[in-house]
């Protein structure tokens, strides 16, 4: 499935992924492929991007690596979309 992150500065990421993990307003939730269509707000909190990244320079730097295919991102607040096996995460 596809993964866009956009911050009010640049779009940090968009690529394909496996599954996300998000810090969501009512608890936390991961989105697999094929997931049902959802619109969500985000808490501060870590996301979890499991896939092959190929991180753009720039964006290294928000982006914790703890293995080959696991990624963590913090966030402060944000939201998500989910719909058609695209993911659109909004976050600052």
């Amino acid at each position: 499935m596809q993964l866009d992150i956009v911050s009010p500065e640049a779009r940090l990421f968009s690529g394909e992924v496996y599954s996300v993990t998000v810090p969501g307003a009512l608890g936390s939730f991961q989105i697999l492929n094929n997931h049902a269509p959802i619109v969500s707000t985000l808490v501060k909190g870590r996301v979890k991007i499991q896939g092959d990244l190929q991180l753009e320079t720039e964006a290294l730097e928000y982006f914790t690596k703890e293995d080959q295919n696991t990624y963590f991102f913090d966030i402060n607040s944000g939201a998500i979309e989910m719909r058609n096996n695209k993911i659109i995460l909004l976050t600052d």
